[in-house]
């Protein structure tokens, strides 16, 4: 994956890089992506940075007049493509002065500029750090904020051989000098307001990029520290990856909920199925519990509709209670599928820090594991599809995974359809997940559907309830009678 895709670049982005472990290569590299995509971009520096590195740009303007400069950017943008701003050139310490902030914005606000990016503090070459009181210098009209740490800080002494700043990072991190550096402190120190965070503006993305995973084991230690950083509000997304390798993104992790359809009224079977025995709790009780299960899924959100009260009783019966399992009641739920999705969803948006994608799940879906949630995860993660649904032998199952890309149009769902508009809309750029086994398109339907099912389950005693479900996706993209 591409920088500029996993940072979700939009026309008029403010990129501001802060940290250590690779900075100025990050703003080239996305520099390259945005020009060669045949996007106007400006890079430049409100710190200094090396005079070699200036270099790396197809061309570069040196502040000497604002006036002048603001004159001559824009031809150089259609010439060029990319163009580095910089301040005044300290030959004796080959270094390049930055430029004022307000400059900065400036450029970013003319015409011709379709993205900014600005290097906006210095670590002295090493992979982690924490600000002093005078850095970064961020522009208030930053709209994507990323601190940037080399993953092979991790392990290191706490120490200035090591870690630039290390007293502070002690301090906000409530560390020891000397000490292994841990994920934990990384995360804390790229998570705090005084560190990673300082100066985010409001209504920007905090997006960590965690720099140099170029190894199996470099690889599981970046997965164990974004799931810590995901656990701190103002964090938006964390990228993997290695911003010199030729496909310089692993996986984007951002936090995903979950979404158990459960308000339909189940006209054809005869009595609601989400309260249907399964196990020691009802069928609704236990398909949330496998959403809960799942270490990916961040929360979980519950549809209310025809038998609300029953449904209510039996999440509370199961312990299912909590802020990491909402009640999203659905009044109107015989207008229509598309009631249930929306107020899923909704309920989710509310209630979380920021969502990069959410999973529908039916509540007449046993079979749903954990495994299969954590795959249908580790997919989007890997390729941020607007969709990424599950398939057996070609043939589309459930749950299905939808982005944030996509959550705009949930807003003009209509009628009983659930869903399928969007998959519709997007059945061009799914990122299937080939299932192994044929019952992940299973699900109950018919009294005969539920005990097939309960026998199935039954024949295999002393597997704890979900433990031995490997299926579970039907054709269905939404809930159709609960």
């Amino acid at each position: 994956m591409l920088i500029s895709q996993a940072l979700r670049i939009q026309t008029q982005d403010i990129v501001t890089i802060v940290g250590g472990g690779g900075k100025t290569t990050l703003m080239f590299r996305l520099a390259e992506e945005l020009a060669g995509s045949g996007r106007h971009v400006v890079t430049t520096m409100t710190t200094r940075i090396f005079a070699s590195q200036m270099q790396r740009a197809p061309a570069f303007l040196v502040l000497h007049d604002e006036q002048t400069l603001l004159a001559q950017l824009p031809q150089a943008l259609d010439t060029y493509g990319h163009v580095l701003v910089a301040g005044n050139i300290q030959v004796e310490i080959d270094k390049v002065a930055g430029i004022p902030s307000a400059l900065a914005e400036r450029i970013a606000a003319l015409p011709g500029v379709d993205a900014l990016i600005i290097e906006a503090d210095g670590s002295r070459r090493l992979p982690f750090k924490a600000p002093a009181a005078h850095e970064p210098v961020v522009p208030p009209s930053t709209t994507i904020l990323i601190p940037v740490v080399g993953i092979d800080v991790l392990g290191q002494a706490l120490d200035a051989g090591h870690v630039h700043r290390p007293q502070i990072v002690a301090e906000l991190a409530g560390a020891t000098l000397g000490q292994p550096v841990t994920p934990e402190i990384v995360a804390a120190v790229i998570a705090h307001p005084a560190g990673g965070a300082k100066d985010l503006p409001p209504g920007a993305r905090l997006v960590p990029f965690l720099n140099k995973v170029e190894s199996e084991e470099t690889l599981n230690a970046a997965r164990t520290l974004a799931r810590l950083l995901l656990a701190y509000e103002p964090v938006d997304s964390v990228i993997i990856g290695a911003a010199e390798a030729a496909d310089p993104v692993s996986e984007v992790w951002s936090r995903i909920g979950a979404v158990v359809l459960a308000a339909g009224g189940a006209s054809r079977y005869g009595e609601l199925k989400q309260l249907l025995p399964w196990g020691d709790v009802p069928l609704v009780a236990h398909v949330t519990r496998q959403a809960l299960a799942c270490p990916d899924v961040t929360r979980v959100a519950v549809t209310l509709g025809a038998g609300a009260d029953g449904v209510h009783a039996a999440l509370t019966g199961a312990a299912l209670t909590g802020a990491d399992v909402l009640q999203a009641p659905v009044p109107d739920w015989e207008a229509g599928q598309s009631r249930s999705v929306r107020a899923g969803l909704d309920a989710l948006r509310r209630d979380s820090a920021p969502l990069g994608g959410v999973l529908f799940l039916l509540a007449d879906q046993p079979g749903v594991s954990t495994a299969l949630l954590a795959a249908l995860i580790r997919r989007h993660r890997e390729t941020l599809a607007p969709i990424v649904a599950p398939r057996y032998q070609g043939q589309r199952g459930n749950p299905v995974l939808f982005d944030r890309a996509t959550f705009a149009e949930f807003a003009r769902l209509e009628g009983d359809i659930g869903a399928r508009p969007i998959l519709q809309a997007y059945a061009g750029q799914i990122a299937w997940l080939d299932w192994p086994t044929a019952e992940i398109i299973e699900d109950i339907d018919t009294p005969a559907d539920y005990a097939h099912h309960s026998a199935g389950r039954a024949a295999r005693p002393g597997h704890p309830a979900g433990a031995d479900q490997e299926h579970g996706l039907s054709d269905r993209s939404e809930e159709r009678d609960g």
